[in-house]
């Protein structure tokens, strides 16, 4: 019989529990593959990082923002999908070795504003470019305003950062937890 979300230590990330903005990219076509690589549009965190990201939300929302999501449990399935399409270890985790994403341990977000409007990052999700980096100085000062607020709310939640990814975060000693496929979490992601 096949694990339950819950009995494999992942927590669904949805409104109303989560007030975020649900943009689940690899559910779409709008990702670096071009093609939908989820079967079912869904975000899962092991229960430590569902904590870490509660208390981020409260952080954006007291400046009045809000979260959006574009990727977080990445069944390991899904992983080797990325991986056999850009084999980039500056970016995708190699999956022998396993993501954080695949244990249920980070998260991939930007920030939205009260108007509704995503703050400017200086490049769009998945970015696999140096521009992508937190420090770049090729981005106007606004964006590295941006992207140091984000970095604040979730390093100040507790959350680890990833220098070449703005929008990634994990948690610290990810491998910790263990990688899980799409079977073995029942997620029914893919």
């Amino acid at each position: 019989m096949a694990m339950t979300p819950a009995e494999a230590g992942l927590v669904e990330i949805a409104p109303p529990d989560f007030p975020v903005i649900l943009d689940l990219r690899y559910a779409t076509a709008d990702n670096l593959t071009g093609a939908p690589v989820y079967r079912r549009a869904a975000c899962y965190l092991n229960e430590e990082a569902a904590g870490l990201l509660r208390r981020a939300v409260t952080l954006a929302a007291q400046m009045d923002l809000r979260l959006r999501l574009f990727d977080g449990f990445r069944p390991t399935e899904a992983a080797w999908a990325l991986w056999n399409h850009t084999p980039d270890p500056d970016f995708l985790a190699d999956p022998r070795k396993g993501s954080p994403h695949s244990r249920g341990a980070a998260i991939d977000l930007t920030l939205v504003g009260s108007d509704g409007r995503d703050l400017d990052m200086g490049t769009d999700f998945d970015a696999f470019t140096p521009q992508a980096h937190h420090g770049n100085l090729d981005i106007t000062p606004a964006q590295q305003r941006n992207r140091a607020l984000l970095l604040g709310i979730m390093t100040s939640a507790g959350w680890d950062f990833y220098r070449n990814e703005w929008w990634h975060y994990q948690l610290f000693s990810p491998r910790r937890f263990p990688l899980l496929a799409d079977a073995d979490a029942g997620t029914a992601m893919m």
